[in-house]
C-alpha cells in the first residue's frame, strides 16, 4: 500500500534553534510510522534568530526537503541597526518608553508594511514553485505552520486555485499574540490583518491549534473544524544526570523583559533575609536568553550572586540542565493574551520529572495541564504567600532528599501519541 504525501511547508527548520522547530520536525519523524510520507517545503536561506547545529542530526533520514530561496527584509534592516534587528525577528520590543527612533521606525515599517510579516515576499515564488511540486509527486494534501503567518497565505493561494486539501497549523495566534499591539499598525493595518486572518480561518479545510483558549478564540471566527493538538516531549538519549546538590531554580530558554515575575524574586530575597541556609544553597540557572531588564530586577532583588547566566545552549544540553535541576521555572506574561500560550518546553519539563513552578496569567491553559498531570503548580503575578509557601515546602523536602514528583498521563503528550492525532486530520 503506497504512502499518502503531505507537503509541509513551514519557516523554521534545522539548523534552527528554538521551540518553533521542536513541533514539526518530531510530526515528520513519526509521521511514515502511520504510512504518510512527509515532504518538507521550507527557505533555502533564511535569517534565524537561533541556531541550534545539533537538530541537524535530528532529520529523520530519507526524508525530501525542498529548499526555495528567500529575501529576508531583516538583512536590510541589519543596515541601520543591527542588534535592533535581531532583536526584533525574536519578538523581543523595548518598552515603549524606552524604544529609540530608529527602534520606532523599524516597529512602524514591519508592522504597516510587511503584512502580516517580514516573510511575505516568500509567498509568491513559493506558491509558483508548489504548484509544479503538486502534480509532479501526486501530492493529497498541503499544511501550513505559523508563526510566520506569512506561510498561510501560501495554503489560501493553493486552496483557492487548485482546491487542494488544506491543513492550517496556528502555533501561535494571529492577530491576539502579545507582540502585535506592539507593531505601530494603523488602523487599516490593522483591519488588513483581521481580514486575513479570517479569510485564512475560513478557507482551510481543518484548522490546528496548540491551546483550549485559542481554539475558543478561532471558533468566534470560524466554523471550519479546530483541533487542538499541543506540542510534546520526545524519547531523549541522554547519560544518566546526577541532581544539582545546590537548590537550582532553573529557568530554560528566553526571559524577556515582559517576562519577570517581580513577585518570585521577591520571595527569594525575602527567603535568603529570613533563612542562611536557603541563602547558601539557592542557585538560579538562565539557560538561554536573558534580557537586561529581567537582569537588572534581579540585581534590585539582591539575587545577582545567586545567578548562573549560560546564555542558549543546544538542545540536548537543555535537556540536562532540566532534569538535573530541583526546581524548573516556567514564565509567562502577565496578560489576558497570553493565557492561551502553552510553551513548548513545559512538555520536556514534565517529562524530566522535577517539579514545575509556573507563574502566568489568571486562567492560563498551562495551569490545567500542569494539574491533570501532577507535574507542577501554577501562581499569578500577586501570589506572594502561596509561591513563598510553596518554595519553602520545596526546599524542605530538597534539605531531606527528598523532592521529587509523581507524575500521571503523560503518555498522551508523546509525539508519536500526538502524531497519530494529525494523521487523522490528514
Amino acid at each position: 500500500m503506497s504512502k499518502k504525501k503531505v507537503l509541509i511547508i513551514a519557516y523554521y527548520w534545522p539548523p534552527a534553534g528554538g521551540p518553533g522547530v521542536q513541533r514539526w520536525l518530531k510530526f515528520v519523524k513519526y509521521l511514515p510510522e502511520f504510512n504518510i510520507e512527509p515532504i518538507v517545503f521550507v527557505p533555502e536561506n533564511p535569517n534565524y534568530p537561533l541556531i541550534d547545529e545539533s537538530l541537524i542530526a535530528e532529520i529523520p533520514t530519507g526524508i525530501t526537503v525542498i529548499k526555495q530561496p528567500i529575501k529576508e527584509p531583516y538583512k536590510l534592516a541589519g543596515l541601520f541597526s543591527k542588534n535592533k534587528s535581531k532583536t526584533i525577528s525574536k519578538g523581543i520590543i523595548t518598552e515603549k518608553e524606552n524604544q529609540s527612533f530608529i527602534e520606532k521606525l523599524m516597529l512602524f515599517i514591519r508592522g504597516n508594511f510587511f503584512i502580516p510579516d517580514a516573510r511575505k515576499n516568500w509567498v509568491s515564488p513559493s506558491f509558483e514553485v508548489i504548484k509544479v511540486l503538486l502534480s509532479k509527486e501526486n501530492i493529497e494534501s498541503i499544511l501550513t505552520t505559523g508563526p510566520p503567518h506569512s506561510l498561510h497565505l501560501i495554503g489560501l493561494k493553493l486552496k483557492q486555485e487548485l482546491d487542494v486539501n488544506w491543513i492550517a497549523d496556528f502555533r501561535d495566534p494571529w492577530t491576539t499574540i502579545g507582540y502585535h499591539k506592539q507593531l505601530k499598525l494603523l488602523k487599516s493595518s490593522a483591519k488588513k490583518h483581521k481580514q486575513l486572518e479570517r479569510q485564512v480561518l475560513n478557507t482551510a479545510d481543518k484548522i490546528i491549534v496548540t491551546s483550549f483558549t485559542t481554539q475558543k478564540e478561532f471558533q468566534n471566527i470560524t466554523q471550519k473544524p479546530i483541533e487542538v493538538i499541543t506540542n510534546g516531549y520526545d524519547d531523549e538519549k541522554t547519560e544518566t544526570t546526577v541532581l544539582d546538590s545546590k537548590f537550582t531554580i532553573s529557568h530554560i530558554g528566553s526571559l524577556l523583559s515582559k517576562r519577570n515575575p517581580e513577585v518570585l524574586w521577591q520571595v527569594l530575597r525575602d527567603l535568603k533575609k529570613e533563612n542562611e541556609s536557603f541563602s547558601n544553597d539557592l542557585q538560579l540557572n538562565f539557560v538561554g536568553l536573558l534580557s537586561e531588564n529581567v537582569a537588572h530586577s534581579l540585581e534590585n532583588y539582591s539575587l545577582s550572586n545567586c545567578v548562573n547566566n549560560l546564555g542558549y545552549v543546544s538542545h540536548n544540553e537543555s535537556i540536562k540542565f532540566q532534569k538535573k535541576s530541583q526546581l524548573l521555572l516556567l514564565i509567562e506574561i502577565n496578560s489576558e493574551d497570553t493565557k492561551c500560550i502553552i510553551p513548548g518546553k513545559l512538555f520536556e519539563y514534565m517529562v524530566a520529572q522535577r517539579p514545575i513552578v509556573a507563574i502566568g496569567p489568571k486562567g492560563w491553559d498551562v495551569e490545567t495541564i500542569t494539574t491533570q498531570t501532577n507535574t507542577g503548580t501554577c501562581f499569578n503575578y500577586n501570589d506572594y504567600d502561596a509561591l513563598k509557601a510553596t518554595i519553602l515546602e520545596y526546599y524542605k523536602a530538597y534539605k531531606n532528599n527528598d523532592l521529587t514528583v509523581q507524575p500521571i498521563g503523560l503518555q498522551k503528550y508523546h509525539r508519536k501519541a500526538l502524531t497519530k492525532q494529525l494523521t487523522r486530520l490528514i
